[in-house]
């Protein structure tokens, strides 16, 4: 098996604002709304896609595989 993750943005937050969070904060991550999310194996991207509702339940949809290039160039 190997860790699948699906990165929905990132941003960096001070230590003053990571003690301030408190139920209901917002945590703004640097992405609009339908913009693609990596599809990440062992930190490295495979694919991108976007967001699909299932039954009430989130899943994410494949809109593109990475190259094999591509993929090989992120290990060096």
């Amino acid at each position: 098996p190997l860790p699948l993750t699906v990165e929905l943005g990132q941003t960096h937050r001070t230590v003053r604002e990571l003690v301030d969070f408190s139920i209901g904060s917002v945590i703004e991550l640097g992405k609009l709304a339908g913009d693609p999310l990596d599809i990440k194996v062992n930190d490295r991207v495979i694919a991108r896609g976007e967001v699909v509702v299932i039954d009430e339940e989130f899943g994410i949809r494949v809109t593109e595989i990475v190259s094999p290039e591509d993929r090989l160039r992120g290990l060096g």
